[in-house]
């Protein structure tokens, strides 16, 4: 690897980590929860608002990548990010809130379409699988310190500057500065795109494809599951086993650990391993761990549960992303919008688990997930 590449590759990591940032939601909506005492149902609005804009923005944002370039996307989807974390730091009303993480999704719908190809920019073909891999692995590491900061920060164990929980929009916001300087000032050689972008109806026509549809509902269940937990575990711990929400934050970081070690271990299993087999042990353990979370009432069970759906569902992405991707070699972009736009999961889970835990405990947001790991066993037969 040239020394031009191995410098570049420095800020890219660390927009993987700003990518972590999104992850954020989960636990800041419990926060604000608590702050503006609010119900289930409008809390998880927070989450659903944050995933929303990939419904919107995912196929837009490859047409941009093509008048603007990749890096000046990447920039521009870390500017909207800074600006999200910048917001909280001046209160935490409802509205404030709302923007804040609207911003923060808009931000991540930008990011999470521009910055994998970015990446392929700078390196070729060469030790890309990996270096994605790794970077999903930093990724994951915004994700789990995020709970610990707002933890911290509540019980002022760190200087917390009169934010309380609230410190941690100031760390990332200082983190996703130092990431937008780097990168602007790194030089990225870009080629010019040949072709056209895909348009909303191309991709949409797509859906028509069953594998496409199929897969595109898997995505859909895979972040539903993820946002939902990220969202509900502390909620489960606080109901079942009588904690503090500072004391039930530890939740939300036991599942990202086990989704970091998932991604690592991950990668190598899927070189030595079928994929199908791979696909079925995951759900097999989302399953497990969905009756853990629904009928388990000691530490142990719940923690076991957690750390269950945090690794099985760490690798579903990618494997339901590749057989979309193998499946239309000759469509990859638009389906590859697609799939992104499947992110919009994390939109729908939430608010049905948000009505269904107002109506019956937090067992009733266990059912939505659960439904969203029976739809994943019935995908195992796509898995080539």
């Amino acid at each position: 690897m040239s020394q031009t590449k191995k410098i570049a590759i420095i800020p890219l990591m660390l927009c993987f980590f700003c990518m972590g940032f999104v992850d954020l939601v989960g636990i800041a909506s419990n926060y604000v929860k608590a702050d503006l005492n609010l119900s289930d149902s409008v809390a998880n609005i927070f989450p659903s608002l944050v995933f929303f804009w990939f419904l919107i923005f995912s196929v837009p944002t490859g047409m941009l990548m093509n008048k603007i370039g990749r890096k000046k996307t990447v920039l521009l989807s870390l500017i909207v990010t800074v600006f999200s974390l910048l917001i909280p730091l001046f209160g935490n009303g409802f509205t404030m809130m709302l923007v804040s993480f609207s911003l923060l999704g808009i931000g991540n719908a930008l990011m999470q379409t521009s910055l994998n190809p970015l990446v392929s920019t700078v390196l070729g073909n060469t030790n890309l699988a990996s270096t994605l891999t790794f970077g999903q692995f930093v990724k994951a590491i915004a994700s789990f310190i995020a709970p610990y900061l707002a933890m911290w920060g509540a019980t002022q164990a760190i200087p917390n500057f009169g934010l309380d929980w609230r410190v941690l929009f100031g760390i990332f916001f200082v983190v996703g500065t130092l990431s937008t300087l780097l990168l602007a000032g790194t030089p990225i050689e870009e080629e010019k795109i040949e072709g056209r972008p895909s348009t909303f109806v191309e991709c949409f026509k797509l859906l028509g494809t069953p594998i496409v549809l199929l897969s595109f509902l898997g995505i859909m269940c895979h972040v539903g599951i993820d946002v939902g937990t990220n969202t509900t575990a502390p909620k489960i711990l606080m109901e079942r086993l009588g904690m503090t929400l500072n004391e039930a934050a530890f939740a939300t970081s036991l599942y990202f650990i086990f989704r970091t070690i998932g991604c690592l271990t991950g990668s190598f299993f899927l070189r030595v391993m079928n994929n199908r087999t791979f696909f079925i042990i995951s759900v097999c353990m989302m399953a497990l761990s969905m009756c853990g979370l629904f009928f388990g009432t000691s530490k142990a069970v719940l923690y076991t549960a957690i750390a269950l759906v945090g690794y099985g569902n760490s690798n579903i992405f990618s494997l339901v992303f590749a057989q979309a991707l193998t499946a239309m070699p000759q469509k990859q972009n638009e389906v590859s919008g697609l799939m992104i736009m499947g992110l919009f999961g994390g939109t729908v889970f939430p608010l049905l688990m948000g009505f269904m835990s107002d109506a019956m405990g937090q067992a009733g947001a266990v059912i939505v997930m659960t439904l969203g790991v029976i739809y994943l066993f019935t995908y195992i037969k796509n898995v080539k």
